[in-house]
């Protein structure tokens, strides 16, 4: 504990030291031109929370992605999509996710809905590709982890424009080659295209560090070519399961002990320390102390074998993130070494929030031993569930699949090429969306319109995070800007200071509509819908006209 407790503190001073000398628009020298097309290398996580990472305050041991912050920027109010494979969807397309396909996750479609224009559950026809356009323009692309996006030849990475590719086809798998026999594994994995049984996977297999020893075998294929590339890194870590390799699944021993709210709590104070957040910032109320069900319990009403399973499972969690970072360090280490770095655009991601739902389990029926002294290991199955989830979510309201802050904001880092030191850390809104054209920007390409090599398409609508990250203007939407987004019956819109939000999930909020001013509110702990009314009929007209636009369909049949 005193290490750790050390080592955190360490981190707060080196962070804060590195971004003192960062002040608003004006410090036009770290800023540098990019006269050639970059390298880009785009790092996604999958279900990792908002302070998670050192960089945001967490008690992780992160020292690689923490180190792309301390050469580049983060961003405070970067948005996603409220679950998983909506937001690779708007990644990939630039577009809304209900444009692209993915109306709702493949998986949890109703049957009212399936086969619907925009809920095809894979990257429909309309949908342009990043991958599509880089490579049509001089870049060789590869992308090496999650696709989520289709299951068929048609919808693979390899024919979105992937020049190579490995990828799980579906959102999750057991994180080791190795599971019970008895457990019905329901994973693909493809490489450019061709499928790869499971069984022809090496004995030592754990998907961070298999993903990235793929990708980094694609760079090195494509080194000597004189072409930039684009590789997109998207990792399974640390979504559930909560597994780990054996060296990282003791590293956090004893540290989560205290339970959540006390580590809930100390993520937030360095939060404010580290600027991540004002110092008068009120974080949304945990809620256990809400009228919630019973399973959202506070510790000290837990067991003691209870607290000992829960803090293991966050041990274990925590090993996994640390394992991520050490994966992050070695793509790091091979641009360095093969003098790559400088001129490769860098950012890191989280696809969503923190996972706080459990989604069914596997028990000693399918051959898992889910004891305390075997979480982590191929032959358990476990979740972080709510309570966890509303520590890495932190300071935020709920998390993944909610109308949250917490489901939908995300840790974002961005690194410029040849840049050296911190810029100010950015607090304006953000979203996913942005991604395409501000990687199209930086690599002089035009973001297509209506049309793409004679095929219609659905047009980009995110703006260019180009003139932010130079140091132009502090942020890139008006102030009275709109957005809004639906996904599994939850429900948001946003405009100006205000969000109107609908929990899909009645036990998680009031069952109709909520009215928060984020701008003094943030942690969405005071819903004043009754206060302005009036208000709140302004917001349901930017949800209506955000609906009929993107052809949104309600998820809960009548």
């Amino acid at each position: 504990m005193k290490y750790r407790a050390i080592l955190s503190s360490l981190s707060i001073a080196l962070f804060s030291l590195s971004l003192a000398g960062c002040n608003d628009n004006d410090n036009q020298e770290n800023v540098v031109s990019t006269p050639k097309q970059p390298n880009i290398l785009f790092i996604m996580a999958d279900d990792l929370g908002y302070s998670d990472l050192g960089a945001f305050g967490g008690e992780i041991h992160t020292p690689n992605i923490d180190s792309l912050a301390q050469e580049g920027r983060l961003l405070t109010d970067y948005h996603t999509a409220p679950t998983c494979s909506p937001t690779r969807s708007q990644l990939i397309s630039g577009t809304d996710h209900h444009l692209a396909g993915i109306g709702a996750m493949a998986e949890l479609t109703p049957e009212h809905l399936k086969g619907q224009p925009g809920y095809e559950g894979y990257l429909n026809e309309r949908s342009l590709s990043i991958a599509q356009v880089l490579k049509d323009n001089g870049y060789r692309t590869y992308i090496s982890g999650k696709w989520h996006l289709g299951l068929t030849p048609e919808s693979n990475a390899h024919a979105k424009g992937f020049d190579h590719s490995f990828t799980l086809l579906q959102g999750l798998d057991h994180h080791f080659k190795q599971a019970p026999s008895a457990f019905k594994r329901n994973s693909t994995y493809t490489e450019d295209g061709q499928i790869i049984p499971i069984s022809a996977l090496p004995d030592d297999f754990f998907s961070t560090n298999y993903f990235t020893d793929k990708l980094l075998s694609y760079l090195d294929s494509g080194k000597n070519s004189g072409k930039p590339f684009f590789a997109y890194a998207a990792y399974t870590a640390p979504h559930w399961p909560i597994q780990a390799p054996a060296e990282y699944r003791e590293k956090y021993h004893g540290v989560y002990d205290v339970g959540y709210d006390a580590i809930r709590n100390a993520r937030i104070a360095r939060q404010k320390q580290l600027g991540i957040i004002p110092a008068n910032f009120d974080a949304a109320e945990p809620i256990a102390t809400q009228n919630a069900p019973q399973e959202y319990g506070k510790w000290d009403e837990l067991t003691a074998g209870q607290k000992a399973l829960e803090a293991r499972k966050m041990e274990i969690y925590a090993g996994m993130v640390e394992n991520l970072d050490a994966n992050v360090g070695r793509i790091i280490q091979y641009l360095k070494q093969n003098n790559l770095y400088d001129n490769t655009l860098i950012f890191f991601v989280s696809d969503n929030g923190a996972e706080g739902f459990v989604r069914g389990g596997y028990g000693s029926e399918s051959g898992f031993d889910n004891s305390v002294a075997n979480v982590g290991t191929p032959t358990s199955y476990h979740y972080i569930g709510p309570r966890w989830a509303e520590v890495s979510a932190a300071p935020f309201h709920l998390w993944k699949d909610t109308a949250g802050e917490g489901a939908t904001t995300a840790p974002a880092i961005v690194k410029l090429p040849n840049q050296k030191k911190a810029e100010a850390t950015n607090h304006s809104f953000a979203s996913v969306l942005d991604v395409f054209p501000t990687l199209l920007e930086y690599a002089h390409i035009p973001v297509p319109q209506d049309q793409y090599n004679g095929r219609a398409i659905n047009t980009p609508s995110g703006i260019s995070w180009k003139p932010l990250l130079e140091n132009k203007t502090d942020t890139i939407r008006p102030a009275n800007f709109s957005f809004a987004d639906e996904l599994h019956g939850s429900k948001y819109a946003k405009q100006g200071e205000w969000k109107i939000a609908l929990q899909g999930r009645p036990e998680l909020g009031t069952g109709t509509w909520e009215l928060y001013n984020i701008k003094l509110d943030r942690g969405e702990r005071q819903n004043v819908a009754q206060l302005y009314p009036a208000k709140v009929q302004e917001l349901l007209s930017v949800y209506q006209k955000y609906t009929e636009k993107n052809g949104v369909q309600e998820y809960n049949a009548k």
